[in-house]
């Protein structure tokens, strides 16, 4: 493991044991890969994911840039949130800086509806 992923995850950790997902303000987590960008809206209390969204979806693969696609998930999520009758969540970037593709994920979210 290289320095990088250690620094991110104990940056995780650290974060984990303050957030946590209750059925009135779950938890959404994301995930950043080299490839794509992975979100969920998580019930921590009873262990569900109520909905999530990612760049490999089929209505979803466009060409396009990675931070483009994070923009499009997060819309996606934002949309899919609202008709599950979700409307604030607690933000979890997972150990990731705020900045690029998880800002552009954040704010596409917010345009969408939800509540951090």
């Amino acid at each position: 493991m290289n320095v990088k992923s250690k620094r991110r995850k104990k940056i995780k950790q650290s974060v984990r044991k303050k957030i946590f997902g209750t059925p009135e303000r779950p938890r959404l987590s994301v995930y950043r890969s080299n490839k794509g960008i992975f979100a969920q809206v998580i019930d921590d209390a009873n262990g569900l994911t109520l909905i999530s969204s990612a760049s490999e979806e089929k209505d979803l693969k466009i060409k396009a840039n990675k931070s483009e696609k994070a923009t499009l998930v997060g819309k996606k999520l934002g949309e899919k949130a609202s008709k599950a009758g979700i409307k604030r969540v607690i933000f979890d970037r997972n150990g990731y800086l705020y900045h690029g593709r998880i800002k552009a994920l954040a704010e596409a979210a917010r345009e969408a509806g939800l509540e951090f």
